[in-house]
């Protein structure tokens, strides 16, 4: 089940990849799904305008630790002009995969054309791919929605495009963009994409656990599995799922000890990354979800929000330590 996969001339360890969340996927993050056995880690969105104009906030976006490599950077836009040479302008630091972002349901990125406003525009989506993949060396690929809405389910159209027009592989998203990430995941768009092309499909939407990979395996037959909201909190899901089909064993969440351990550190790279005023602050709903299914976590939630200082944090956390920790 947990096999190699191939991108483009990019051979991963196996086929678990950690999804790009905008405000989630930054470097610390990154380097922690890593650590826990993601075969390639996907990058924070980045808009192709953003590198063109120079906006001082994209440099430390594209900023690649070696030790988390393989990486895959993902580029939004809809200027098949600018998309193509902002790849070309990049395509010497150091990631490994570029990935354009055709799924992205935010309005502020759909409203300029930008993410899944490209599903309702097949033929220019393939002009942005078929470009891009003639402009640079690296494999490019392709993530998408099921559609845009119900009315509009073009993920297997879209799939081909991809294919037809240089991409290496394509991820898809099991819901329309109307649905943002409400419902349940459409698995059965996953295997009709895969029935529909050659290159490697990506599963993308609920899968939480080990049983979920099985179950998105038999039910699509896709190749890799992306993992979003299911690592948020819990970079020790890609060891679970490794650790489940290694030994049939499944483990859950780590002891509240560790737990805290590696929240603490996250937070002390989060801080040396970003400043000590982003870095808390962006911690505060890290620590959030680092907590979820431990005892005493809803009580925590509030204290949480007010935290202004790592030295806050630890002591909130050795507070909480010792009053649940051997619970």
């Amino acid at each position: 089940m947990i096999e190699k996969l191939t991108i483009g001339n990019l051979q991963l360890d196996n086929n678990l990849i950690l999804a790009p969340m905008a405000g989630v996927t930054d470097l610390p993050f990154r380097l922690l799904c890593k650590e826990q056995g993601a075969a390639l880690v996907c990058m924070e969105m980045v808009s192709a305008k953003g590198i063109y104009y120079h906006n001082k906030n994209t440099e430390s976006l594209l900023r690649v630790d070696e030790k988390e490599r393989p990486a895959s950077l993902q580029l939004f836009g809809s200027d098949p002009d600018i998309m193509s040479e902002m790849a070309k302008r990049i395509e010497d630091r150091n990631f490994d995969i570029l990935d354009i972002n055709m799924g992205c349901p935010v309005p502020k990125v759909v409203n300029n054309g930008d993410g899944s406003a490209l599903m309702k525009n097949p033929i220019l989506a393939g002009k942005i791919i078929e470009k891009t993949a003639k402009a640079i060396k690296k494999p490019v690929t392709v993530k998408i929605r099921k559609g845009f809405d119900d009315e509009h389910v073009n993920a297997v159209e879209m799939a081909h495009i991809a294919q037809e027009s240089g991409a290496a592989a394509v991820a898809v998203h099991g819901r329309t963009r109307e649905q943002y990430y409400s419902g349940k995941a459409d698995w059965s768009i996953i295997a009709d994409v895969k029935k529909a092309v050659n290159i490697p499909v990506i599963g993308n939407g609920d899968i939480l656990d080990a049983r979920d990979v099985i179950a998105m395996r038999e039910q699509t037959g896709c190749d890799g599995f992306m993992i979003g909201r299911g690592a948020q909190g819990n970079p020790w899901i890609f060891k679970q799922i490794l650790h489940y089909f290694e030994t049939g064993e499944i483990i859950g969440k780590p002891p509240m000890e560790e737990m805290v351990k590696t929240m603490l550190r996250h937070a002390k790279m989060q801080i040396e990354f970003k400043g000590d005023y982003l870095g808390i602050r962006e911690m505060r709903k890290h620590a959030a979800w680092y907590t979820a299914g431990y005892k005493g976590a809803s009580k925590l939630r509030g204290a949480i929000n007010g935290v202004e200082s790592y030295q806050d944090l630890e002591q909130l956390f050795e507070e909480f330590l010792s009053k649940y920790g051997n619970s």
